[in-house]
């Protein structure tokens, strides 16, 4: 038996030791792979924990700001208390709630806008609110903030102007109460006021007595313009221009006579006997002069009821004893009565009166000149 047959059987070929390794690794080897095998799952874990956190980070944090969103818009931002300071709010004309708690949150005075607008609309004064100026605090909470914006809260100087004031009075109140020099009203009584044409840039005649509300904010020009607008609004309501042409006079002449009506009258009830009286003078013929102290007294810058003799002498164009028709212009401003009065005059024969008793204001009137003289001596009984 040759080398190779005994190769054969004993197994002893070349390809022996390459059967050995494919049976599988050695221990070692398959140690090393168990170890490379946990490493890998101990990574994965590692990475798989890492990944769980920080999504639960990102979705803790979206839900954190999620609920902070939804609890502003449920439950919005809002201080407590009545807040400190003081701030001027003003409340627009046309103003609708959330405009006015865009305003107070800009201010300071809510801590937002949202709040406002739902205290507001749980009080049930969203649609109540009153234009004008206000006093808040900074820092209030909502519901204090819609307190204090009460109508009855609100910041206004209420002044009455009385009928039959004159100009330069008129700017004194109006001075006094608002703390602004008589100056300034003089010099915005020149500005652009919205006078009828008619007045002739003349304020005297056409600053309304009426109640006002005066804002610290306005300006006297502003102040006067509401009451000329005023006025504007009586004239309109009477008709006035229309009234005025029917009676063969301009609506100048008739607030002219308007201010006599007005100096002259005893009380209310006399306005339309008094207004008679001045037309039944200017249409006599030949024309007798209105004779009316009033006039006389406003030309000389004096106050009365009763003229002396040395003021009858005076070269005022409104010495309406020496000089024949209207003065130049009103002698004070008039009130809605004394207008009605002149557009509407009593019917009557009278040319004379006197206001036999000024203090209980007892005015007496007659057609004769005798009867006239006698009131004369019972008003200086009256009043010796």
């Amino acid at each position: 038996m040759n080398d190779l047959d005994m190769d054969f059987l004993l197994g002893s070929d070349d390809d022996g030791p390459s059967r050995r390794r494919s049976r599988g690794p050695s221990r070692s080897q398959r140690r090393r792979s168990r170890k490379r095998r946990t490493r890998q799952r101990r990574k994965g874990f590692a990475a798989s924990v890492i990944a769980i956190v920080v999504v639960a980070g990102v979705l803790g944090g979206a839900g954190y700001l999620g609920f902070n969103w939804f609890r502003d818009v449920i439950v919005p931002k809002d201080f407590t208390g009545t807040g400190t300071g003081e701030i001027i709010v003003e409340v627009k004309e046309g103003a609708t709630a959330s405009d006015v708690a865009q305003e107070l949150e800009e201010q300071g005075v809510v801590a937002s806008a949202r709040a406002f607008v739902n205290a507001i609309g749980a009080a049930g004064k969203s649609s109540s609110l009153q234009p004008g100026e206000y006093t808040l605090r900074k820092g209030m909470s909502a519901e204090a903030a819609v307190t204090m914006l009460d109508p009855k809260n609100r910041v206004l100087n209420r002044l009455t102007i009385r009928e039959g004031l004159r100009l330069s009075k008129i700017f004194t109140e109006l001075s006094t109460a608002t703390g602004k020099p008589v100056e300034e009203f003089k010099k915005a009584a020149k500005k652009d006021l919205g006078l009828p044409r008619y007045a002739k840039g003349r304020l005297e005649g056409y600053a309304f007595p009426a109640t006002y509300e005066i804002s610290p904010k306005l300006s006297a020009a502003q102040i006067l313009t509401k009451m000329v607008d005023r006025y504007n609004q009586t004239a309109q309501r009477l008709d006035l221009e229309r009234q005025a042409k029917q009676l063969g006079y301009s609506a100048h002449e008739i607030m002219i006579i308007a201010s006599i009506v007005q100096a002259e009258s005893g009380n209310q009830d006399d306005m339309g006997k008094v207004a008679r009286v001045i037309y039944n003078r200017l249409s006599r013929n030949p024309q007798m002069n209105l004779a009316m102290d009033s006039t006389v007294m406003y030309g000389l810058n004096k106050y009365g009821i009763a003229a002396t003799h040395a003021d009858l002498k005076s070269t005022s164009p409104y010495n309406t004893y020496t000089r024949p028709g209207l003065p130049p212009g009103p002698i004070d401003n008039p009130g809605d009565h004394a207008i009605e009065a002149a557009l509407k005059p009593a019917d009557g024969n009278w040319l004379y009166f006197v206001t036999v008793d000024p203090k209980k204001g007892i005015t007496k009137f007659t057609d004769k000149e005798s009867e006239f003289w006698k009131l004369r001596e019972e008003f200086n009984r009256n009043n010796g």
